[in-house]
């Protein structure tokens, strides 16, 4: 696990800054767990070296804009500007035609209004029949999405008075909560109480993958499934959630 690697404390930071060479060696393993962590959305001419290079890229932007009057750990703050930086090179690579984006979007409401209407939710094959396709097809459409459904969870910020944020991606027990932080709003309590209604196996995606930090192969082992099966949960969980979140909005708009 990332967040299990360990760290220099906040008191030798100056050094490390000092020291590009030995800070980007230090952070190697977690700019490494990241990549692998993300490399399931990249799209067919990316591979994990190219996140791992960005990771690199985002730390040495980490290092020279570090302000520690800020009052912010280095650590979080670089982590933050790791992530940022993968995030942005998946989101440069705008590889998905616009006619699969039309229809992932239609799977979106579809969820979300098969579930209202069902008083549940609803199964893939039963929005794959809604929709006229087969379970292959629809499948096949899910892996086609999977680089395309970037949440808003992992890039949780805590703002401060300048307009750089953090982010603690990595769970460290000394540093405030994002989860607390992203329940304080009224987006996260719609986001909350739609994860609570999401099929058992698709909500142990989502605890696992964001909240326990997994890559989706680990998440294959402790559920016992393929690595794509995992992939197709994820997708399918957050086309779920999206979509509730989506229809929130414009009810409460």
């Amino acid at each position: 696990m990332a967040n299990q690697k360990t760290m220099r404390t906040s008191g030798q930071i100056g050094g490390l800054l000092d020291d590009k060479e030995q800070t980007i060696k230090e952070f190697a393993p977690i700019i490494k767990y990241m990549a692998y962590r993300f490399s399931y959305r990249l799209p067919p001419d990316l591979d994990v070296d190219d996140l791992i290079n960005a990771g690199v890229i985002g730390l040495l932007d980490a290092i020279e804009k570090y302000d520690p009057s800020k009052e912010t750990m280095f650590k979080t703050y670089a982590e933050f500007r790791v992530r940022g930086a993968m995030l942005d090179e998946i989101r440069s690579m705008d590889w998905v035609p616009r006619s699969v984006r039309e229809k992932i979007a239609v799977i979106q409401r579809a969820y979300h209004q098969m579930g209202k209407d069902l008083g549940r939710p609803a199964s893939e094959e039963e929005v794959a029949r809604s929709l006229d396709m087969d379970l292959n097809e629809f499948h096949n459409l899910l892996f086609q999405a999977k680089g395309t459904i970037l949440i808003r969870t992992e890039d949780i910020r805590v703002h401060t008075d300048n307009e750089d944020a953090t982010f603690d991606s990595i769970a460290d027990n000394n540093a405030v909560n994002p989860l607390s932080t992203l329940l304080a709003t009224d987006t996260s309590r719609f986001l909350g109480e739609a994860i609570d209604q999401l099929p058992e196996r698709e909500k142990q995606v989502i605890s696992l993958y964001y909240y326990d930090e997994l890559t989706m192969k680990e998440i294959g082992k402790v559920l016992g499934i393929t690595e794509s099966r995992v992939s197709q949960l994820h997708t399918q969980a957050i086309l779920r959630l999206k979509g509730t979140l989506v229809c929130e909005k414009i009810t409460n708009s």
